[in-house]
């Protein structure tokens, strides 16, 4: 009775994982999941951005725009790939619009500056707005269009056509909340503590606020 009693419970646990499994994939399956790709500058404080907002499932840093196949962050950083220091955001659309992340992004950035963002320099740290199909390229223009008339300042971030996500190295995922230790300038610091202060001594939020004022999007 016993080994009876046992394999009915095995059974029937079986079947509730199954269920549970077959719950969770119906939930995936109805949530409208979508991708953004933008270039914002660093990568690590946009992937920081927006993965604070209500809405978005993932953010991982990478690279896109450029020619060269499975480009290495030194490679990138040194100029002629044509890739962007880039973010592939995944989406839940029903909870948060494109457009919304396009208005969020604009206003995270230093969409005036076409030779790079804040202290970062050159050709991979500009902005872009990758779009994936004509509805996406219609919305990202309209933002753009909205935040250069806010600032009543010529926006020069491009919508360009999407090409291939490159996902980044590693070490580059999550950088802003690891606590590995690495060797700075500032000495050995965990990369969380790091990053803090690579963003402050930047002076990415202070030029956002300086430029959008209580438009900003993610400062305090």
């Amino acid at each position: 009775m016993h080994k009876v009693h046992q394999k009915t419970h095995t059974i029937l646990l079986s079947v509730s994982m199954a269920i549970g499994f077959m719950i969770q994939c119906s939930a995936a399956q109805a949530a409208d999941l979508k991708t953004a790709v933008v270039a914002g500058g660093c990568f690590w404080c946009v992937e920081a951005d927006f993965e604070k907002v209500p809405g978005v499932i993932s953010v991982e840093s990478g690279y896109a725009g450029g020619s060269t196949k499975n480009p290495t962050y030194k490679q990138v950083t040194s100029g002629g790939t044509g890739h962007y220091e880039a973010v592939r955001i995944r989406y839940d659309a029903d909870k948060v619009s494109y457009a919304t992340l396009l208005n969020k992004f604009l206003r995270s950035v230093d969409p005036t500056d076409a030779g790079g963002q804040f202290c970062d320099r050159g050709e991979s740290y500009r902005t872009a707005v990758f779009a994936a199909n004509s509805s996406e390229k219609k919305t990202a223009q309209a933002e753009i269009a909205k935040a250069q008339s806010d600032l009543g300042k010529k926006v020069v971030t491009p919508v360009l056509n999407a090409s291939k996500f490159y996902k980044a190295e590693a070490y580059h995922q999550d950088y802003y909340k690891s606590s590995k230790v690495v060797v700075t300038r500032f000495g050995p610091k965990k990369k969380s503590e790091a990053y803090k202060r690579y963003r402050d001594a930047c002076g990415r939020d202070q030029r956002v606020k300086q430029l959008w004022g209580s438009a900003a999007a993610f400062l305090k």
